[in-house]
């Protein structure tokens, strides 16, 4: 189950009102949010749209190859997953919480080369398998570190690196994929009308979690769940709900969208987070054309680890932020704290769990923040296994494109994104960019 408490959103209210001013704001914009639900699921069968990872959940036959590959490479102990991006984000932050039984991941999402070196150095090439996940097959940062793996793969296995090649690629354009048929390489697909912040559900987050392990089946079943919600009427649409909690808070000037999970496990889940509000909201115009500049600034934290450093600033810094708790109410596994002589000042912690101590720091952190005139509302899950976690991240992807809706902005591009990877091509001299070097060389640019 998944469910979100405003109880805190309101924070300038206090005893019988709280409350009252969000049921009213809900209720003013059902309309509204009635109109982005509509307009979303109208569009989602649109190519064009870009709204494919709507309907990954329901891809049982992708689901099924991918179950079939995994199994067939048993043998396989580390996995070298070669994304940066949404290529890497979402399947990180999952392993990180639901990885363990399988191969171990390893990703290279940066070019800095003492790290990549460091991990040809310790892995064994013999049970690597290497996961190139890119659409165009021409991301540099990726291609770079394909490059590499291919010769390592080469000069330690001869004709047998194609064995430990798995390719992740659009189906049919781009340089990867003409290249995995004329090598007879394992590969999967890409869908056209997914972008890759949204894609932690495709090929692009499946195959590495499967390795690994996770129980893929369940993060599509609960991802499932966030759909069946995001059909919902609005009293009952929690990814409307939460789009609407955030359009407030920017609205109010809080401009800052903090999410702070209550979980050493859920740590790498805000970069992700980060990622898909940031490229999908952050733009300059709206689909009218008229100059905006909207989007909320994402920033990651973590509880209880952020108590001790962003919380104070987070309540006495300035009016700009709102701040999102992902909390779950059972632990897989608890401590007990042990009584211990000599240490009676801390006789308030003799006989509590681990558990106990966190639910009490999250409680009082969102309860002195509300008590400051900060919003903050909760996202509660039962537990993060694979089911849970699949319902939240598809959650928030839902809750991003009724954001896009509600700004009427196009939450599925990423213009400003592409300029930068021009002027890289053109600094490395990649034919075609010549106008764009010479633009730069005028600057005094240089690598």
């Amino acid at each position: 189950m998944l469910q979100v408490d405003f109880t805190n959103l309101d924070a300038a209210r206090v005893g019988p009102d709280r409350g009252v001013e969000w049921d009213r704001e809900l209720a003013a914009f059902t309309p509204r949010l009635e109109a982005a639900r509509d307009a979303l699921w109208e569009r989602a069968g649109a190519p064009e749209a870009m709204l494919g990872w709507v309907h990954l959940p329901e891809a049982t036959d992708v689901l099924r190859s991918v179950q079939r590959f995994a199994l067939s490479r048993e043998d396989v102990t580390d996995v070298l997953v070669l994304g940066i991006g949404g290529s890497a984000l979402g399947a990180k932050a999952l392993d990180a919480t639901l990885g363990g039984a399988g191969a171990r991941l390893h990703f290279v999402d940066n070019v800095e080369p003492e790290p990549v070196a460091a991990l040809f150095d310790r892995l064994d090439p013999r049970t690597t398998l290497v996961n190139v996940i890119s659409k165009s097959g021409t991301t540099a940062e990726t291609m770079a570190a394909f490059l590499l793996a291919l010769d390592w793969l080469r000069r330690s296995l001869g004709d047998g690196w194609k064995r430990q090649v798995v390719v992740t690629t659009d189906p049919e354009r781009g340089a990867l994929r003409p290249f995995a048929e004329r090598h007879g390489l394992a590969s999967f697909t890409i869908p056209p009308d997914v972008g890759g912040r949204f894609s932690v559900f495709s090929p692009v987050g499946l195959v590495p979690l499967a390795l690994a392990g996770v129980e893929v089946e369940a993060l599509l079943t609960g991802a499932r769940k966030a759909n069946a919600s995001a059909r919902a009427d609005v009293g009952e649409n929690l990814p409307a709900q939460t789009a609407l909690a955030q359009h407030l808070a920017w609205r109010k000037g809080q401009r800052i969208s903090v999410l702070m999970p209550y979980s050493t496990r859920l740590a790498l889940l805000p970069a992700w987070f980060v990622q898909l509000h940031a490229e999908s909201l952050g733009k300059a115009y709206d689909r009218s054309g008229s100059r905006v500049h909207m989007g909320p600034t994402p920033l990651p934290a973590v509880g209880a680890t952020d108590q001790h450093s962003q919380v104070q600033l987070f309540r006495e810094g300035p009016f700009d932020k709102v701040v999102v708790f992902v909390r779950h109410r059972e632990a897989d596994r608890d401590l007990t704290l042990p009584a211990e002589e000599g240490l009676e000042e801390l006789g308030y912690l003799f006989g509590k769990s681990l558990f106990q101590l966190l639910r009490a720091e999250a409680a009082a952190t969102a309860h002195a923040l509300a008590a400051a005139r900060r919003p903050n509302y909760t996202i509660w899950i039962e537990r993060p296994d694979a089911y849970h976690l699949g319902w939240l991240l598809q959650h928030l992807m839902w809750q991003t494109a009724f954001l896009g809706e509600l700004w009427n902005v196009n939450a599925f591009d990423q213009p400003g994104v592409e300029l930068g990877k021009r002027y890289t091509y053109a600094l490395l001299g990649r034919p075609g960019y010549e106008e764009l070097a010479e633009e730069l060389a005028r600057a005094g640019v240089k690598p």
